[in-house]
């Protein structure tokens, strides 16, 4: 069984995941973007069970109804994105990792919302929305 470390930029939040990830994506969505200030932001996706803070303790920002997701309150770094209604899973910003290259995306989601001088990598699974 792998396990994955992480945080944010200034070292003050740490995290571990034990276990494969179920999903690793690109999402397109405004959301996003403006809570990461970034064109697509990268999640990997793990079993809320498998996941553990370590050091440290994020903030946390309801940014939508039923999504809360967490940042670094010192640096700002995004760090995880959680759905009420997917409890049992959490999302990880995947550039958050320390070895964010062993987790490639295999699909882009919320391409409808992308900005559109942003590209779409061929090779990926596209869908509209998060869940089509």
């Amino acid at each position: 069984m792998s396990i994955e470390a992480g945080g944010c930029f200034c070292a003050a939040v740490r995290y571990r995941v034990d276990g494969a990830p179920t999903a690793s994506a690109i999402c397109h969505c405004r959301s996003c973007r403006q809570a990461s200030g970034a064109a697509a932001v990268a999640w990997l996706t793990v079993p809320l069970a498998n996941f553990h803070w370590t050091h440290g303790t994020p903030r946390t920002h309801r940014s939508s109804p039923g999504v809360e997701r967490t940042f670094c309150e010192r640096c700002g770094t995004p760090l995880t994105y959680a759905r009420d209604t997917l409890p049992g899973t959490i999302d990880v910003t995947t550039a958050s990792l320390d070895d964010p290259a062993r987790f490639p995306p295999t699909r882009e989601v919320w391409v409808a919302e992308k900005l559109p001088w942003q590209r779409l990598d061929p090779s990926l699974a596209h869908r509209t929305a998060e869940g089509d």
